[in-house]
């Protein structure tokens, strides 16, 4: 579980803020510069490029450089990490919320 968890912890770290999810959501939808990406959101350039680093070492997106422009684009290998560790887990939550809601439902 610790690997697993080394590997995952970034992950959901990155998806646990809104603007970075929000980034993801516009990356799926093609590369894009860093002022593009940075564009809708009203914050100073370096805390928006805090965002970029949270995702990178969560593995959820690469960057490139060319010249003065860095573009971004979205790596979905890490994405699939989290997918399937939470499919792996949910049949035990549904499982173990299935039994609290029959446990309540013969609670006098």
């Amino acid at each position: 579980m610790t690997s697993n968890s080394s590997v995952l912890d970034p992950v959901f770290h990155a998806l646990a803020d809104p603007t970075r999810r929000a980034v993801l959501k516009r990356l799926s939808k093609g590369p894009a510069t860093v002022s593009e990406l940075a564009k809708p959101f009203e914050m100073a350039l370096p805390s928006f490029l805090q965002h970029l680093r949270v995702l990178e070492t969560g593995g959820l997106i690469r960057s490139t450089k060319v010249g003065r422009v860095r573009t971004c684009e979205i790596d979905a290998a890490q994405l699939t990490r989290a997918e399937n560790w939470i499919a792996e887990n949910r049949t035990a939550w549904e499982k173990s919320l299935d039994g609290r809601g029959q446990y309540a439902d013969e609670m006098p």
